[in-house]
């Protein structure tokens, strides 16, 4: 049986509906279900062993986003964000998107790069030389260290080096490229750096100082595309409004930074459902929209010659589906049984598809009726439960706030009273 993304009315089901359609799509157990649908599914006693100092766990209300076919794939997309109207935007632009065809996506090979600082140096040149020369050497100590990552293909693949002039004078940057297959890769490449910076002190006569991989993760990039229909849409003048919008972006840093925003919104809510690092992914992201010397949008949004808007992104893409608290969290582990990927790579390229859609959703308000007007009608709901508004009123009060426009506490205060008069 063909599983569909596509489900009519999912937002208004309730939870525990929309929950059981998720574990229809994803083969989900009970006991996974049951785990997703509890207050807290991270016990104490694992929360303790994932970080310091633990006192208690801070739930994060996890959804669905829906729609979204992806190299003629369907996917449900789960997304831990407390901020409505991120998953209702990225379903609705999906939607649009599937009109079109869907998404199409491409990824690098999963290699990081790992940095050795080298200062102290008489000749930066004559070392960086030398270091080159002792590439085989160098790789060969890299690879002493992840015998298994090796044997899966993965492991050190490159060295390369660079001279770089700094207020504390030239150093040589050493820089490992690690294919690190299904992992992000920050322990493996972090463990190889410190292994080989012994050996580039003899090699060079300097001293090293760091050695840690970068989040700037060139060689590890992820893509998508789309065409929407002009009257999917709503009409030639939403894809002009669109492409100048875009164009601010490319243009401006100040718009660029709401812009990457934008995208950021869909993508780190799925990593941090699946328990990846949504620090890394959002410090490369921003790096990289700054790569050539001044910061810029990662997507592009252009008219066709048919009148139809096409879209792309890129931007830098490591994750993992092993390591870290992808096979730790409780939840994590479910969300990417939801997303049923079989590579990091897979999963890279449904972040940058999530992304797209996620801009996408917000250019088109931005060009169209404003952002405020789908937001805050979702708001409406967070300005209520802040209110007082017991769980059977606050839909009730958020759509008198909605009705007269007015959304805010002392608005929801009022019509609270007046209901609770009238009980």
């Amino acid at each position: 049986m063909t599983k569909s993304s596509v489900i009519s009315g999912f937002y208004k089901l309730s939870p525990k509906e929309r929950l059981t359609l998720v574990k229809n799509f994803a083969d989900l157990s009970d006991e996974e279900a049951c785990l997703i649908a509890q207050t807290c599914a991270l016990p104490l006693d694992i929360a303790d062993h994932m970080i310091e100092n633990v006192v208690g766990t801070f739930p994060e209300p996890l959804g669905i986003g829906t729609n979204f076919l992806i190299n003629g794939i369907d996917y449900l997309i789960p997304m831990a964000t407390e901020e409505p109207s991120v998953i209702a935007a990225a379903s609705y632009a999906a939607k649009m998107i599937r009109e079109g065809g869907g998404f199409h996506t491409s990824s690098d090979t999963p290699v990081m790069i790992g940095q050795i600082q080298v200062v102290k140096l008489k000749n930066a040149q004559e070392a960086k030389n030398k270091v080159l020369t002792a590439k085989d050497a160098l790789l060969k100590r890299a690879n002493e260290q992840d015998p298994i990552l090796n044997k899966y293909g993965g492991g050190a693949k490159d060295i390369d080096a660079r001279i770089i002039n700094t207020t504390m004078g030239d150093m040589l940057i050493v820089e490992l490229y690690v294919d690190c297959r299904d992992a992000m890769g920050a322990n493996a490449v972090n463990t190889m750096a410190e292994a080989c910076a012994p050996l580039i002190e003899q090699i060079t006569g300097g001293q090293v100082y760091l050695r840690i991989l970068t989040n700037l993760a060139t060689k590890r990039l992820a893509r998508a595309t789309c065409t929407i229909p002009k009257e999917t849409l709503g009409g030639e003048t939403i894809v002009e409004g669109i492409t100048y919008a875009s164009a601010f972006a490319a243009a401006d840093p100040y718009r660029a930074a709401t812009h990457n925003k934008g995208a950021l919104n869909g993508i780190i809510a799925v990593v941090l459902a699946t328990g990846n690092d949504h620090r890394a992914i959002e410090a490369g992201a921003h790096a990289y929209a700054a790569i050539n010397g001044q910061y810029t949008s990662f997507s592009k949004w252009t008219k066709n010659t048919n009148g139809d808007l096409e879209g792309s992104i890129e931007l830098p893409m490591a994750v993992g589906l092993i390591g870290g608290a992808v096979r730790t969290h409780p939840i994590a582990k479910i969300c990417m049984k939801i997303l049923n990927v079989k590579t990091s790579n897979e999963f890279a390229e449904i972040l940058a598809a999530v992304g797209l859609a996620q801009n996408l959703a917000a250019l088109r308000a931005l060009s169209s009726e404003g952002i405020q007007r789908g937001h805050m009608s979702l708001h409406a709901r967070n300005i209520a439960v802040a209110a007082g508004a017991p769980t059977e009123l606050v839909e009730t009060i958020a759509e008198r706030m909605t009705k007269e426009k007015a959304i805010n506490a002392n608005r929801a205060k009022d019509i609270l009273d007046e209901l609770t008069r009238k009980a």
